[in-house]
């Protein structure tokens, strides 16, 4: 929630409310597919799987606040978040969003890689397929806008 609160607001300003609304949605969509297919392949791949992993229900917006982070990244390539990075002290530093945003994404890919070999209770598939959705939707959302620039 505290990523939605963060970068939420920026995307929500620049889509307007009703677009947001169907954005975060459609991502939350995405998310869900991705999700259920990178589950259904790493249960197919690894036969030891016990099939109960598949009657875990998969709930939350996680998959739909990543597709605001993706969103966020092509719409303000050039913003900085302030992060508390703890290095003797408590310091808060303001770091590019392009940095911190490929760092998440990269995180939530190694351990995507490794949810396909073990049986992990994260849906990090959901959050790859949301933050590709918003990456996706908000390089079309920042194409339309240069167009009406121009």
């Amino acid at each position: 929630m505290l990523f939605l609160y963060v970068f939420g607001d920026n995307v929500e300003d620049t889509f307007g409310h009703g677009r947001y609304l169907l954005f975060y949605l459609l991502a939350g969509i995405v998310a869900s597919v991705v999700q259920i297919i990178a589950v259904l392949y790493s249960v197919e791949v690894l036969q030891s799987v016990p099939s109960r992993v598949l009657d875990v229900p998969s709930i939350g917006a996680s998959g739909a606040i990543a597709g605001v982070l993706g969103a966020y990244l092509v719409l303000y390539p050039r913003a900085r978040v302030l992060t508390l990075v703890f290095m003797g002290w408590i310091w808060i530093v303001p770091i590019p969003a392009v940095f911190f945003l490929g760092f998440w994404f990269v995180y939530q890919l190694l351990y995507g890689m490794l949810a396909l070999e073990l049986p992990l209770e994260v849906a990090y598939w959901a959050h790859i397929g949301g933050f590709a959705a918003g990456l996706f939707f908000g390089a079309i959302w920042r194409g339309r806008r240069r167009k009406r620039e121009l």
